[in-house]
């Protein structure tokens, strides 16, 4: 179940924070709608890895499409 406050309970920010753990955001809310998240570090690094990843697999693919498929000779070629 996700952990949701008002930002307000920023003012008592060590609580907050120590609801945080990994896998378990905190969502804060201002004037009723999700504005922050506050993230365990190593969420953070995962998310930001995997965002990467997927942007690499986009440039990946869009290359396959502009410029057809790579043969395995090819690329061997490239690594000899």
């Amino acid at each position: 179940m996700p952990n949701i406050k008002p930002i307000s309970d920023l003012r008592n920010y060590t609580e907050v924070l120590k609801e945080t753990s990994e896998g378990a955001p905190v969502f804060l809310t201002k004037n009723g709608r999700g504005e922050y998240v506050i993230l365990d570090m190593k969420d953070y690094d995962r998310m930001k890895a995997e965002l990467a990843l997927m942007a690499e697999s986009g440039k990946g693919e869009k290359s396959v499409r502009e410029e057809d498929w790579v043969s395995t000779e090819e690329v061997e070629e490239d690594y000899e």
